[in-house]
């Protein structure tokens, strides 16, 4: 199946119903408190087994790249989505994206492991995913189109 929902093998076009901007921003809110309290455990622990605070703070900042990679590849959908009915199709139009595609669509998410300047780089990055998703028409943000073509659709 295309991303614009026509299956060959069928001869027919699905409905696919892209997410726009506002329920996945919402999403993500939701899964930035459940990654950060999970995160907050993390660290908390690891400040308690007496680590430098430049080594506790590693796992931490790639932890939430880890939560959306493992919960898109498992089931297609973080809690966040889940909550709100979206879900990330595959890039090759597959229920759920594979780890290559999840890893790729959520690398942005990395440069918060730059030192001094790695926030604003994230940053900058996000907003241009909310700009590209907004002006897409099947709402594909450049991080998608990166992935190979994954897609947040509507359930």
């Amino acid at each position: 199946m295309t991303a614009g929902g026509y299956d060959p093998a069928l001869g027919q076009t699905a409905a696919v119903h892209p997410a726009g901007i506002g329920g996945r921003a919402f999403a993500r809110f939701v899964d930035w408190i459940i990654a950060g309290i999970i995160g907050a455990i993390f660290f908390w622990l690891l400040n308690k087994a007496d680590i430098p605070e430049w080594v506790s703070i590693l796992p931490g900042a790639g932890f939430g790249f880890l939560y959306f990679v493992f919960f898109e590849v498992a089931t297609g959908s973080t809690p966040g989505k889940k909550i709100l009915n979206l879900h990330v199709k595959g890039s090759d139009g597959g229920a759920k994206p594979n780890i290559k595609d999840s890893a790729l669509r959520n690398a942005y998410m990395l440069l918060n492991l730059i030192p001094w300047v790695g926030g604003l780089f994230w940053f900058i990055a996000a907003i241009a995913i909310a700009v590209t998703v907004s002006s897409s028409p099947t709402k594909q943000g450049w991080h998608d189109r990166l992935a190979g073509g994954t897609q947040v659709v509507k359930d």
